[in-house]
C-alpha cells in the first residue's frame, strides 16, 4: 500500500552522507576488510564515547546483544531472570537461549514500563538479574533499579533497543549497568542497511570476554578459549552507523517535537499517552496512544493512507512460545490490556508539517463520527 504517512523515511537518513559513506563502501569491498575490520573499532569507540562507557562491542543484532550479555555475565541454567512481559520478545527469548527461566512482571499503566514494586516481589533465591526495557524510548528509573538490585545482589541489564539518546537521571541509558544491549535493525533510530547490534559496558573483563565470545570464543586465530558465538558487528554496517551517529541528537529533538505536537493537538479526545517522562528522558521510537476504540482507530488510520500500527498485539507470557512458563491470561493484567488497547502513531524526523496535521485531523475525524 503507498501511504500518505509511511512510518519510516529512510532516504532521508543519508541525505548529506551518501557521497561519504558510498566512496567508504566502496573502499571497503576492495579492501576485503568484511568481518571485524578497522571501521567496526572506530564505530565501537564512537559510539561508547557517545553513551559514555569505556567499551562497546559489536554483535549482529540486538538479540545477540541480550544474549551474549547474559552468557557473559555468567547467568545460564537454573537462574531466574526477571523482565516486563511487555516488550518485544527477544527480552525473554534471550533468557530461555542461555539456559535460564524468565520471570515475567506487569508494567505500570501509565508509564507502559516495568513495576519495579512487582520485581521486587517476585525476587527468589533463584534470582540473578533484573532486564529492564526502556519501552518505546522511554527510560525507566534507573536510580530506582540501582537502588533495588544493591539491595537484593542483582545484575542489571537494560534493554536499549527503542532508546537511544534517552537520559535517565541525567546520564544516558546503557551507561550505569552491567551490560546496556542495543539493536540497529533497520527500523530504529539509530539504524543499520540489515541487522546490526551492541553491547555496552564498563567493566574490561567482561568486556575482553564478550569480545571473545562474539567471535568463536577465540582469543587469537584458532586458540578457543571456551564454546562462543558467530555474532560479529559486519564492518559494512559499521560505516553505515558511524556515518549516521553524530545525527541521532538532532533527529530526536524533531521526534521530540513532533511528539509534542501530537499531544497538543490530540488534547481533550478519548485517549491517553505514554507519561511519566521529563524532558530528555523519551526517545521517542514509537509514539503510542491508547484508546478502547483501538482497533477502529487503526482500520481507520490505515485506510486513510496513515501508517499506523500496533506493538505488540500478544504480551509475551502469552505467546505460544512461552507456554511452557504457565502464565495465564489474566495473570497480567496491564499489558495485557495495553495489548488490546494501544497503537502507535507514524513519527520520523523527516515528517512534514502537513503530514502531521493529516494524522491529527484524521484522529480528530474518527471521533467526531
Amino acid at each position: 500500500m503507498n501511504f500518505k504517512v509511511a512510518r519510516y523515511d529512510y532516504p532521508a537518513q543519508f541525505t548529506g552522507l551518501e557521497t561519504q559513506l558510498l566512496q567508504e563502501i566502496r573502499e571497503l569491498l576492495n579492501s576485503g576488510e568484511y568481518v571485524l575490520g578497522q571501521a567496526v573499532a572506530e564505530y565501537e569507540r564512537a559510539f561508547a564515547a557517545y553513551i559514555g562507557t569505556t567499551h562497546a562491542i559489536g554483535v549482529n543484532s540486538g538479540t545477540d546483544a541480550l544474549v551474549l550479555a547474559l552468557h557473559a555475565l555468567g547467568i545460564g541454567r537454573g537462574d531466574e531472570v526477571i523482565t516486563v512481559a511487555n516488550s518485544f520478545h527477544a527480552t525473554a527469548l534471550a533468557i530461555v537461549r542461555i539456559g535460564a527461566l524468565p520471570v515475567m512482571v506487569d508494567c505500570k499503566s501509565d508509564t507502559f514500563l516495568i513495576d519495579l514494586e512487582q520485581v521486587e516481589r517476585s525476587i527468589s533465591k533463584r534470582t540473578k538479574a533484573v532486564i529492564v526495557v526502556h519501552l518505546f524510548g522511554q527510560s525507566v528509573n534507573m536510580a530506582a533499579v540501582h537502588d533495588l538490585a544493591t539491595r537484593n545482589g542483582l545484575l542489571v541489564v537494560e534493554d536499549c533497543a527503542q532508546a537511544i539518546g534517552a537520559l535517565s537521571g541525567g546520564k544516558k541509558v546503557g551507561s550505569t549497568t552491567d551490560a546496556g544491549c542495543w539493536s540497529f535493525a533497520p527500523s530504529k533510530n539509530l539504524a543499520a542497511a540489515g541487522d546490526a547490534g551492541a553491547i555496552t559496558l564498563n567493566n574490561p573483563e567482561i568486556s575482553n570476554r564478550l569480545r571473545q565470545m562474539r567471535h568463536f570464543g577465540q582469543a587469537a586465530q584458532n586458540e578457543h578459549l571456551f564454546a562462543g558465538y558467530n555474532s560479529r558487528l559486519d564492518t559494512i554496517q559499521a560505516l553505515v552507523l558511524r556515518n549516521k551517529l553524530a545525527r541521532v541528537d538532532m533527529w530526536g529533538a524533531e521526534r521530540a517535537r513532533i511528539a509534542s505536537i501530537y499531544k497538543e493537538q490530540l488534547d481533550g479526545l478519548p485517549l491517553s499517552f505514554q507519561s511519566g517522562a521529563e524532558p530528555g528522558e523519551h526517545a521517542y521510537h514509537l509514539f503510542q496512544v491508547k484508546t478502547e476504540s483501538r482497533d477502529d482507530l487503526l482500520s481507520h488510520l490505515r485506510k486513510s493512507g496513515i501508517d499506523a500500527v500496533v506493538r505488540y498485539p500478544t504480551p509475551i507470557h502469552l505467546q505460544p512460545a512461552f507456554v511452557d512458563l504457565g502464565y495465564r491470561p489474566g495473570d497480567l493484567p496491564i499489558a495485557e490490556a495495553l495489548a488490546e488497547q494501544t497503537l502507535c502513531l507514524p513519527l520520523h524526523p523527516a515528517m512534514t508539517a502537513d503530514q502531521i496535521d493529516l494524522v491529527c485531523d484524521c484522529i480528530h475525524k474518527f471521533f467526531s463520527s
